[in-house]
Parts: C-alpha cells; structure tokens; sequence
C-alpha cells in the first residue's frame, strides 16, 4: 500500500495531535447537555500547558519515532517542510487531508492512480489529463485505473 503525499501525513500528524489535546483536556468525555451547545472553551498557549498535557500531545510522535527507526529522516523532512508551509498552505493541506479521508476506498485508489501519473507530466499534460478525467464516466474511471494502476509509475 502506498502511503499518502507528505502534506497529508503531516496535516494527519497534526489533526492528531490536536486531536490527543482535547481528549486530555477534556476530562469527562461525555459533557452535559447544556455544554455540548456551548462554545469550547479556549486552550492556553503551549508555554502555558502542564507538563502531562504537553506529554499527551507528544506521546503519539514519540511512539512512532522510536517504532520506526528507518523512517526517522521521512518523519523529520516533513515536519520541516510542514513548518516551512505558510498558514494559507497549511489550510489547504489540511482541507485536502479531511476530502482524503471523506473519500470511498475507490476513490482513492482512483485519486492515487492519477497522482501517479500527474506527477511525472507537464503541466499541460496534467491539464490534459484532468479535463479527459472529468469527462469519463465511472466505468470508463475504472478501466483507466486498471490501465494505470497506483504505483505503476514508483
């Protein structure tokens, strides 16, 4: 199985982060009825965070550092370029990140096909490539993912 471009793993890192964070700071996982209309209640800046809830965020990335010794440089590039990203790129990743996980599973194998092809092509190649997509009806989609299958091209 192929894994995911480095945007969505990095966006994935960090929904799951964000993710651990209000599980720690939540307590009570089932809130009252009254709180569940009410606005959350803001989260202090990290320099203000307790030790074990800044431990809670950390947990998961340490687990999967010392889990993966081989893919310790792929995990460190990405957290480099994630930090390099402005806010504007990383608002889309992450909105590319939740249509990724909204996807059916063939759709996604349609959506990695393609990446593999887009990605060795021109520009006007892509262009190309994107409108005859769109044109195709989901029968003629699948033969052409069955001509192109994802990580044809690696």
């Amino acid at each position: 199985m192929r894994t995911p471009p480095p945007t969505f793993r990095l966006a994935r890192l960090g929904l799951l982060l964000a993710l651990a964070a209000g599980t720690a700071l939540a307590g009570d996982p089932t809130p009252p009825p009254q709180a569940a209309t009410a606005p959350a209640p803001a989260l202090p800046a990290w320099e203000q965070l307790s030790p074990a809830q800044r431990e809670v965020l950390i947990a998961p990335l340490r687990e999967r550092w010392n889990a993966n010794p081989d893919e310790r440089a792929r995990i460190y590039a990405h957290a480099q370029g994630w930090r390099s990203m402005t806010p504007e790129q990383r608002a889309r990743a992450r909105h590319g990140l939740h249509r990724w996980e909204r996807m059916d599973p063939e759709r996604r194998t349609q959506m990695r096909a393609l990446f593999g092809q887009m990605r060795t092509m021109t520009p006007e190649q892509r262009k190309a490539l994107r409108e005859r997509w769109r044109a195709m009806t989901p029968e003629q989609r699948r033969a052409w993912v069955q001509a192109y299958p994802p990580g044809a091209n690696d």
